[in-house]
């Protein structure tokens, strides 16, 4: 992976998208959870947006690591960047999760029709209320208590990084200077 972009540092760009990205997927995992309408507006929307800031944690923290080489240890800051990718990987699976049973859900609660009775609507733990059923409201709380997570955690690796750059708390480089 390429060290810089134009002469400028490649992971201050990368981190620039981590930051954006997963506080907006945090924020539509939040809304798609509490709004069932939002759902099936959105939620393919957010799903798209948590998938891109997992993939951009890891080329974040692999640019983070020769960044460190040229400027210094940043720290704390590299130790908490290196759990990053463990709260995102559960959002993107949340936000997967609320789609997918939100869909499962539509479909269950929809009556079907054959060609000599009409038949009840199916029954199944989903099909009570698209956006009611005890799984779907489950993995909703549950994605809320893991998008807040995220963002506390997007918080605390960025002022470490923050600290490590304006603050110096960064170690020697390990080249020569």
């Amino acid at each position: 992976m390429p060290d810089t972009i134009n002469g400028l540092p490649l992971h201050p760009l990368v981190v620039h998208a981590v930051v954006v990205l997963l506080p907006l997927a945090c924020l539509g995992v939040i809304a798609i959870a509490l709004r069932a309408s939002w759902r099936a507006r959105y939620g393919g929307l957010v799903v798209v947006v948590a998938a891109l800031a997992t993939a951009a944690i890891p080329v974040a923290t692999q640019s983070g690591e020769s960044f460190a080489s040229r400027v210094g240890n940043p720290g704390q800051h590299a130790e908490l960047g290196d759990t990053l990718l463990w709260f995102a990987l559960p959002l993107l699976a949340v936000a997967v999760a609320l789609v997918v049973l939100h869909r499962i859900a539509a479909r269950a609660s929809e009556p079907t029709t054959s060609a000599l009775t009409t038949e009840a609507p199916r029954t199944s733990a989903l099909a009570a209320a698209p956006g009611r059923s005890p799984l779907l409201l489950a993995v909703a709380a549950l994605a809320v208590v893991i998008a807040a997570a995220n963002l506390v955690q997007v918080y605390r690796v960025g002022d470490s990084g923050a600290r490590a750059v304006w603050q110096g708390t960064q170690s020697a480089p390990a080249q020569d200077r």
